[in-house]
């Protein structure tokens, strides 16, 4: 029977992408690992990998369809044994996705579009943790079921595998891990996923009247803006937002980063971004109560902070995360964002780089924007947006002077975070900005 290759899931919020490009044309063969098409998800563009040798028997979704559903059959694959005979009848319904579909595709290595399939893929992409062996032979597995084995600890050699020739793949060792006892989830465990897709509302039906309007061209919205504008809405929608601003003045910090930029040497440049994220995850270190997020059962309070940083890419926004920032200095996290940054520029961020995440930093000062109010980045309880530096008039000791002055503006879920506690946070904040040598100890 032919095996069903499947439109993936390559991100949480992802139920519908854009098949972009098919690397492989029916009747070619293909061997696990062999990269058979590029999907455009809401995030990025990634590739998709075989995870079986066979022959592409039939390509039921051509290149360059959009809106093609999680979990519809994209492609046949005509296993060693089997022949185009087979294909007569065979069953392309798409699968039943609380079984998670009857085919499993590897983990996809993110591409650049463009990007030639061998070179564009990382090789730590490819590699998964080796097999078990029992009583002297290698289970079979998917490199994704061995990875989650070993992630979680299940014994790949007692799973009984459903996938082609009796293969683990990943909704058996899922299966294994609901039936074993329930355990006391770690830190990284606990942190909350992002909302379903099918419980966030949908962005689509706006028709405005369009009466009047001079000539236009129609771009159609791709996979990444449909996406922004579903969570942006429900996030406005369901979130009960509201702000705090705070003043800050940059002198002392425009002058240490001078001084650390000239003593760092080649390679290393430190920005005032860089010390927005250092004093953001150090404010949030005392005032812990601050990096909450709300859900219906429980307000989660993270133990970590990882921030994720608005990045404007081609098409729209994504937020790479600066993961336990709160433990890392200024060269780490500076050399951390400008790596972060170039992968997404160049549409290679992996689904770890971006997912997750307790608090979201906005930068809009490099485009001398002064002041400006960010929605929250749901499931987060907190972003922070951050204006330009400027010289303006300030009182000091009754007496007018200029400093360099730098307005912030906190946007707070009032379900998780108190008015209270987001003012102690901002004054945290900008104690660290205004005294940056603090934030060296």
């Amino acid at each position: 029977m032919p095996v069903k290759v499947l439109m993936p899931a390559l991100s949480p919020t992802m139920t519908e992408g854009t098949l972009a490009k098919w690397h492989v044309k029916e009747g070619d063969t293909v061997e696990s690992g062999d990269v058979i098409a590029e999907i455009e998800t809401d995030k990025a563009t990634m590739e998709v990998e075989a995870v079986d040798e066979g022959k592409i028997g039939k390509i039921l979704v051509a290149e360059g369809s959009e809106g093609v559903p999680v979990n519809e059959v994209i492609a046949l694959l005509l296993e060693e044994d089997e022949d185009e005979s087979a294909l007569d009848g065979a069953d392309t319904s798409a699968a039943d996705t609380s079984a998670a579909g009857s085919k499993e595709t590897k983990e996809p290595a993110p591409a650049k579009e463009d990007a030639p399939a061998a070179a564009s893929a990382p090789a730590e992409a490819s590699q998964a943790p080796a097999a078990p062996v029992s009583g002297g032979e290698r289970v079979k597995a998917s490199p994704l079921a061995r990875r989650i084995a070993s992630n979680e600890g299940v014994d790949l050699a007692a799973v009984t595998g459903s996938g082609p020739r009796g293969r683990v793949v990943k909704r058996d060792v899922e299966a294994a891990m609901s039936s074993k006892p329930a355990e006391k989830k770690s830190d990284a465990e606990a942190a909350p996923s992002a909302p379903a897709a099918s419980a966030a509302p949908a962005a689509s039906g706006w028709n405005p009247d369009l009466t009047g309007l001079p000539e236009y061209e129609e771009v159609p919205n791709s996979g990444m803006r449909k996406t922004i504008a579903r969570r942006l809405t429900e996030s406005k929608q369901q979130v009960p937002h509201f702000y705090l601003t705070v003043d800050c003045e940059l002198d002392n910090l425009l002058a240490t980063r001078k001084q650390l930029n000239e003593k760092a040497g080649d390679g290393v440049k430190i920005s005032v971004n860089d010390f927005v994220i250092r004093a953001v995850s150090l404010a949030l270190k005392k005032v812990p109560a601050a990096n909450a997020i709300w859900t219906d059962k429980a307000t989660l309070m993270c133990k970590k902070q990882d921030i994720s940083v608005a990045v404007a890419i081609e098409g729209g926004l994504i937020t790479p995360v600066v993961r336990d920032a709160g433990s890392k200095g200024l060269a780490e996290i500076s050399g951390e964002m400008k790596a972060l940054a170039g992968k997404a520029r160049d549409g290679k961020l992996k689904p770890e780089d971006y997912q997750g995440g307790t608090f979201s930093v906005s930068n809009l000062g490099m485009f001398g924007i002064k002041e400006f109010s960010a929605i929250i980045n749901p499931p987060q309880g907190c972003i922070l947006a951050v204006g330009a530096g400027e010289q303006r008039p300030v009182v000091k000791d009754g007496a007018l002077a200029i400093a360099t002055v730098m307005s912030c503006t906190l946007s707070v879920d009032h379900r998780a975070v108190d008015g209270a506690v987001g003012a102690e946070f901002m004054a945290e904040f900008k104690k660290l900005i205004e005294d940056p040598l603090s934030m060296l100890l």
